[in-house]
């Protein structure tokens, strides 16, 4: 990397960092309790988390797949580029804790996680365009990187939520971890149930199709498009005509899902 004056290099980790959201969904909040790891679909409050949820990938992103093969070329560059220009908000494991995040509002996504729910075209899109049509301070990195640069990062920020790629010691920050995720999510229902948003049932249901979306997309993360909610309504319409749940278990899980976030619980 090119030395550069002490001024000057404040003044790139300011810009590049200037914010560092990222894609709006559900989240794990990390095992150092950075803030996202709730319910697994949604990231921020409020209107803004819910209009991130739902929102749809541009006719020109649609369909796209990375081209770029995940492969150990590819995960190089994209932890070169990852290191450059994302850590400082994202954290070295990709959870939203790096050492700008603090002073970032909304806080940058935990994008190990969020990335393994989101489809190639949606990460494309952000990253490409930035996260100015939701009102976070996510950069476009459209002229910064070439579309080859920006299939990179993906691929290294996928690897970093799949266990593939050991986090670099570069700014700090968590490593994304399934059962502190689970942790947080089971804290998240307690605390609805406590309020009366769900009654402990609900919870249960919600939490046992959850699990089983989490498998699901283990299984199929190449196969996945678009954003979160349509993924979120496509994995349930695949387990139930698998006949892993019941249309009225899914139905239970999209109520449970929006209560959560109108109550401000899944952040």
């Amino acid at each position: 990397m090119k030395k550069v004056s002490i001024v000057l290099l404040l003044v790139w980790v300011l810009v590049a960092c200037g914010g560092a959201e990222e894609t709006a969904v559900s989240s794990p909040e990390a095992t150092t309790t950075t803030s996202a790891m709730g319910g697994g679909m949604g990231m921020g409050m409020g209107g803004g988390m819910m209009a991130r949820h739902r929102a749809t990938v541009p006719e020109e992103y649609a369909g796209l797949t990375n081209p770029i093969a995940a492969d150990e070329e590819s995960l190089a560059r994209g932890a070169e580029i990852y290191g450059r220009l994302c850590v400082t908000c994202h954290g070295d494991g990709g959870m939203g804790d790096g050492p700008s995040a603090a002073n970032i509002d909304p806080v940058p996504a935990p994008i190990a996680h969020t990335s393994q729910m989101l489809g190639d075209d949606y990460l494309f899109w952000r990253v490409t365009e930035g996260g100015h049509d939701f009102q976070t301070a996510m950069p476009s990195w459209e002229l910064a990187l070439d579309e080859q640069e920006r299939w990179d990062v993906i691929n290294y920020v996928r690897a970093l939520g799949n266990g593939t790629v050991t986090p670099g010691q570069m700014m700090g920050g968590a490593q994304y971890d399934p059962a502190a995720e689970a942790a947080q999510r089971a804290d998240m229902l307690a605390q609805a149930v406590a309020q009366g948003v769900l009654t402990q049932e609900e919870a249960d249901t919600f939490d046992a199709i959850h699990v089983a979306m989490d498998g699901w997309m283990a299984a199929n993360n190449d196969t996945m498009q678009g954003g979160m909610g349509q993924m979120q309504q496509t994995i349930l319409d695949e387990l139930v005509a698998a006949g892993t749940i019941t249309q009225a278990d899914a139905d239970v899980f999209n109520d449970v899902h929006d209560r959560l976030l109108e109550a401000g619980l899944m952040q």
